[in-house]
C-alpha cells in the first residue's frame, strides 16, 4: 500500500482512508459484505457488528414508518422509508442465506479447518453441527451401514485413503472479478494468471476490455519476479482468488 505521494489516482493517504470510512454508511458496508460473500468461493469472516447494527436500524426504521402512518405523514415519504427498509432486509437476508448455503456445501471442510470454523457466528456453528449430525445419520442409515467396515467413513472413500478425499472443498484457485479500492503495488501474478486474465480500465464513463493477447502485452512490463502487477483505484481485474485473498480480507479489494 502506498502513501498519498503516489502518482496518478492510485495514491491514498491516511486522511483519504478516514474520509472514506466516515462517508460510508452501514447500508454500503452491508452491500459490500454481501457482494464479497456471494463472489468468494469460501466462507468469509462473519460481520457480527455490522449485522447487529443493520438489525437495529431495520427495527428503528420500521418503528419510524409506523409512527408516520399513524400521524398521517405524506404517503410518498412513507413509501420511500419502506423501500429503504426492504432494500436493507433483502441484503441482510441474502447475506445470511449465502453463508448458510456455503456451510451446507462445505460443512465437513469447515469443521476440520480451525480458521474457517472461527469465521462462523455462534448460531452458524450450531447450524453446522446439526447439519453434520443429520448428514452423518442419513449416510449411516441409507448407505454406510450396508457397506464393509473398510468403506464406512464419512470422509474417506476407503481405508486406504490417506486424505479426506470425500470432503468437498472450495476452489480457491478459481478466478474472481475484483475492483481495487486504492493503489495496490507489488501484487505477484504468475504467467498462468496473465494468460487467462481480463482487465477493465475505467475511462470516459465506460470500461475498455482488453483481449488476452493485448492483456499479455500490456502486463509484460508488470509481471514477473522483478516487476509485479500494480493496481490503481477503480481498476477491475479477473484474478485467482487465492492470490488476492489477503487483500479481500484487509478491504483493499472488493469482489464484484
Amino acid at each position: 500500500m502506498e502513501s498519498g505521494s503516489d502518482k496518478g489516482t492510485g495514491g491514498f493517504s491516511a486522511m483519504d482512508d478516514y474520509e472514506t470510512l466516515i462517508s460510508t454508511t452501514d447500508a454500503d458496508l452491508l452491500k459490500r459484505s454481501w457482494r464479497n460473500e456471494k463472489a468468494a468461493p469460501e466462507i468469509l469472516q462473519f460481520e457480527s457488528s455490522l449485522v447487529e447494527r443493520s438489525r437495529a436500524q431495520i427495527q428503528l426504521m420500521e418503528e419510524t414508518v409506523e409512527e408516520f402512518m399513524n400521524s398521517g405523514e405524506d404517503p410518498l415519504t412513507v413509501s420511500l422509508y419502506q423501500m429503504d427498509i426492504d432494500r436493507t432486509v433483502f441484503l441482510l437476508r441474502s447475506y445470511l442465506r449465502t453463508r448458510l448455503q456455503k456451510i451446507e456445501k462445505f460443512m465437513f471442510h469447515i469443521q476440520k479447518t480451525a480458521d474457517l470454523w472461527s469465521r462462523l457466528s455462534r448460531q452458524e456453528q450450531k447450524f453446522a453441527k446439526r447439519s453434520i449430525e443429520d448428514m452423518e445419520k442419513h449416510l449411516d442409515q441409507s448407505v454406510l451401514s450396508k457397506l464393509p467396515d473398510w468403506y464406512k467413513s464419512h470422509l474417506k472413500q476407503s481405508g486406504t485413503s490417506e486424505e479426506d478425499d470425500m470432503v468437498t472443498e472450495p476452489k480457491l484457485d478459481a478466478f474472481v472479478i475484483c475492483r481495487s479500492r486504492k493503489f495496490v503495488g507489488g501484487l505477484p501474478v504468475d504467467d498462468r494468471q496473465v494468460n487467462n486474465m481480463s482487465f477493465y480500465k475505467k475511462g470516459w464513463g465506460d470500461y475498455i476490455i482488453y483481449s488476452k493477447v493485448k492483456m499479455k502485452k500490456k502486463l509484460d512490463k508488470f509481471c514477473g519476479e522483478e516487476n509485479p502487477l500494480d493496481m490503481y483505484a477503480g481498476d477491475i481485474y479477473a484474478l485467482r482468488y487465492k492470490s488476492i485473498k489477503p487483500l479481500i480480507e484487509s478491504g483493499q479489494l472488493d469482489l464484484v
